[in-house]
Parts: structure tokens; sequence; C-alpha cells
């Protein structure tokens, strides 16, 4: 019992002389990603996991919060030319990547471990499309659709997996739609998955949505908007909304019924460099740099950013 408190006692010291901040240093603040990879998209999976997809083949890539190491879980010579990996989720219930395909129109429902590809779904009928970002709810995932005036939802299963069932759904009420301009992009939903609210990246406005109707209607943000509004998180009540070429995310504050909203503040960081998409992980965020005013190539440097929220 002696040396046992003997220990606890040196233990205890040690742990006072720690500086301030040294658990949180034990997660890198920068995460290299591989270069050439265009990321767009990133989610958090099981424990200190993510996952950011590639703009140049559609790849996805898993990396660690805690050790900052990773690696590709699929190869592009797998899939048919042509995918492209834009805003993404991830579903606990089948450890599945949902993954917007942009110019493709369709979405992509990935193994999460192995990266097989689970479901390919033809969402948009016609073009122009650019298939944005995507959140799965309890039955059906939602795709946000940035060059027409529609939301994709796709029917899942008991499991949470597709059923293969997609419907197109008008976006009607106060949703105000802007031909040959980038309009609806980041999507969120409540836990129950009763409330969809979506950002439209021209207006810098945000808009819940009837997920069975499309009919929207604006939160009233008062004097505040959100403009080039991207990736979104929501975290109880506060929705973050990274705003790319600003390269800030804005806090805003809900009302309970999600009908207004108070921009109370901006995080930025001197490591942002055109942030598009968000995720969380304790009492962090991590954007993820697409860096769009650099050309693309394979040189090309990108990476993740943490900041607190």
């Amino acid at each position: 019992m002696k040396r046992f408190l003997t220990l606890t006692a040196a233990i205890a010291m040690m742990a006072l002389s720690l500086p301030a901040g040294a658990a949180s240093s034990q997660f890198p603040d920068v995460i290299p990603l591989p270069d050439g990879i265009a990321p767009e998209g990133i989610v958090s999976g099981t424990g200190t996991d993510f996952y950011v997809g590639s703009l140049v083949d559609g790849t996805i890539y898993r990396g660690d919060y805690r050790t900052g190491a990773g690696d590709f879980i699929n190869d592009a010579a797998d899939f048919d030319p042509g995918r492209v990996a834009v805003g993404l989720d991830f579903d606990s219930r089948t450890g599945a990547v949902w993954v917007a395909g942009g110019p493709t129109g369709s979405g992509y429902v990935y193994n999460g471990d192995t990266g097989e590809t689970i479901e390919v779904l033809a969402l948009a009928a016609s073009a122009p499309t650019f298939v944005n970002d995507v959140v799965v709810t309890r039955d059906t995932a939602y795709f946000t659709e940035s060059s027409q005036q529609v939301l994709y939802a796709a029917a899942l299963d008991r499991q949470g997996l597709p059923t293969g069932n997609v419907e197109t759904i008008a976006l009607t009420g106060d949703y105000q739609f802007f031909p040959g301009e980038f309009n609806a992009n980041g999507i969120v939903a409540s836990p129950s998955g009763n409330t969809i609210i979506i950002v439209n990246s021209f207006a810098g406005a945000l808009y819940t949505v009837d997920g069975e109707t499309g009919a929207t209607v604006e939160i009233d943000l008062g004097a505040g908007s959100v403009p080039s509004g991207d990736g979104m998180l929501l975290d109880g009540k506060t929705i973050y909304v990274v705003q790319n070429f600003l390269n800030q995310i804005s806090v805003v504050e809900m009302s309970s019924d999600f009908s207004s909203g108070t921009v109370t503040g901006t995080i930025s960081d001197s490591d942002f460099m055109i942030p598009t998409t968000v995720a969380e992980f304790g009492s962090s965020l991590y954007g993820v740099n697409a860096r769009f005013d650099v050309p693309q190539g394979p040189t090309v440097e990108y990476d993740v950013v943490r900041v607190s929220k």
C-alpha cells in the first residue's frame, strides 16, 4: 500500500507539472493529406477515424485525428472512370461512407473499412447537375443539388442501407434559386431527422426543408448571413457553417424550433486555405482545405486543420 501511494503521488506531481494544453497537444493542429488528393468533404468515422474524399478520382482517404496517419480505403482503378467525391456523411449503424458525386449526378455508398462500393445511386435525371452534399437520417439519405431547384431523397431499409429507391423533390416556398450560380450546398439534419437544414451559397441564407414535400422556410438570421456557405455541422442547437473563400466558420446559435438563429461569431485560423467542409471530434472542429485558388496537380499539398469550437 505504501508503494502504491508513493507511485500515485508521483503520477499526480507529474500531471501537475504538465504544461497547459498538453492533453490537446496529443492531436496535431494540422494533418497533412496525400499530395494531389484535391479534397472537398470530411466526416468523422469510428473512434479517431476521419474520411476525406477526392475531387480528382472519387477515392476515399481514411485518416486518424490522433496520429495524423492514414491511407486510401479504395482505388480509382476499381471504379468506372469519372467518379468524384464532394460532400460526405458517415452512418455508424452500417459503417458506410455516403458520398455526393458532384457533376456525375450520382451518389455513392462505400464500406468504410474495405472501401468496397455498396451502391451507386443515379440521382439527377438531367443536366446541369452538381450533387453537392449528403446527410443520412434514420430512414432517408438526402442529397443537395447546386444546379437545380431540387433535393434528392434515397430511401433506406431497416438496417440503414439504400433500397435503391430515389425521389427527386422540388424545393418550394421561401427558397431562392439563382440560375447559373452555386445554390444549395451544405446540409444537416436534427438527430430525429425531422428537421433538415440547407444553405444556399449564393444567397448566404439557411432554410429548413420538409423532407417529404420540399417546402422550405428561410431561417431568420436577423441582420446576419452566411455568404459562401459550404459544408455545415449541427451540434445541438449550434450550426457551424464553413464559408470557403472567406476562410472562416460562422457560428450560428439556433432557436429551439430552428426558425431563427443568430450569428454569434466566426472561427478563423492562419492555416485555413479555402476550407470547404467540417467535422468534429471532442471539443475540436476539423476543416479540410480545398485550395480552390490553386490548380489541381499531383504535387499540390493539402491538409486538415484543427480549431477549437
